[in-house]
């Protein structure tokens, strides 16, 4: 299947209407392109804060509660355009209202046929903590693609060994890792991290970012970073572990994986990463199918209540 993961300047949008517009600019480009799957980068949903009052887009806490009247249309949005475009799409995150002025940093899934599953962000960024009002997500999910399985590590989540590879241990053969990073040191350590969670489970990695600057946003204000397909540095794949990375002014890195091919590729590989790492999986994440599964022990989305 083909894979696009997107380079994504923040916009300002005026309303939703606006947003959805470009949303299905973009999304259409990736299926033109061949794309299955799409993936969005972190905080997507914060470029919608642009069309609200500036007291209330400067301020964080304020433009989260301020955004949560618009998660139902957000949903029935990349519904729509999954079943439209026949596409398997990512869009980013949005921080999501558990209750108290909290939040979860979200990952949506949603597929063709209408499923809607999601990934909560499960470690916080100094960031993230600082602002008083993100939580960490409980739960690691796995998604059905065509038959194979996907799974989601949101930004900083992609630099922890041990939730990524329980991912693996369930059958996780790509993982898609929305981001946002602000400074070259947070795009390395992203970066880093997927080559690294390429290597140690000898699978594919998708990674989209935010780019540009939005000086009206707290948590938007700088963006760098590349969008990048990775896949282990062994036989049949390339030395520097790169499949696709954009450069200049291009939207979407896009690359086929073949998952079967890379399975089959284990038995010849030059290193055996994945094998030669047993039983280390010491986390206490459950790993749940999200088939089924999306409101056993985890927080229930509201517009789909």
């Amino acid at each position: 299947m083909r894979v696009a993961v997107a380079k994504y300047p923040i916009g300002m949008p005026r309303d939703f209407d606006e947003f959805a517009r470009r949303q299905a600019d973009w999304l259409a480009e990736a299926k033109a392109r061949g794309a299955r799957i799409a993936v969005l980068p972190e905080y997507l949903s914060l470029e919608l804060a642009a069309g609200f009052a500036p007291a209330v887009r400067d301020d964080l806490a304020a433009s989260l509660a301020a955004l949560q009247p618009l998660r139902k249309a957000w949903c029935a949005l990349y519904r729509r355009l999954a079943r439209e475009l026949d596409l398997y799409i990512v869009p980013g995150s949005f921080l999501l209202a558990t209750g108290s002025g909290r939040y979860r940093n979200r990952a949506d899934w949603f597929a063709p046929d209408g499923f809607h599953g999601w990934q909560d962000k499960l470690q916080l960024t100094g960031y993230e903590k600082a602002s008083g009002v993100v939580e960490p997500g409980d739960a690691l999910y796995w998604f059905d693609c065509d038959g194979h399985r996907v799974g989601i590590a949101v930004c900083y989540d992609v630099e922890f060994p041990l939730p990524v590879r329980a991912q693996y241990e369930a059958g996780v053969r790509l993982l898609l890792v929305p981001s946002c990073t602000d400074t070259a040191a947070g795009a390395t350590r992203v970066r880093v991290g997927c080559l690294a969670r390429a290597l140690e489970n000898r699978f594919f990695v998708a990674q989209a970012v935010t780019a540009g600057e939005a000086p009206w946003s707290p948590a938007l204000d700088v963006n760098t970073g590349e969008a990048t397909l990775y896949a282990p540095m062994d036989h049949g794949f390339p030395a520097d572990g790169l499949l696709a990375v954009t450069e200049a002014g291009q939207r979407w890195a896009c690359s086929d994986v073949d998952i079967d091919a890379l399975e089959c590729s284990r038995e010849h590989a030059q290193v055996a990463n994945d094998r030669d790492w047993p039983a280390q999986l010491a986390s206490p994440l459950r790993m749940l199918a999200a088939d089924g599964a999306m409101a056993d022990g985890a927080m229930a989305d509201t517009a789909e209540a």
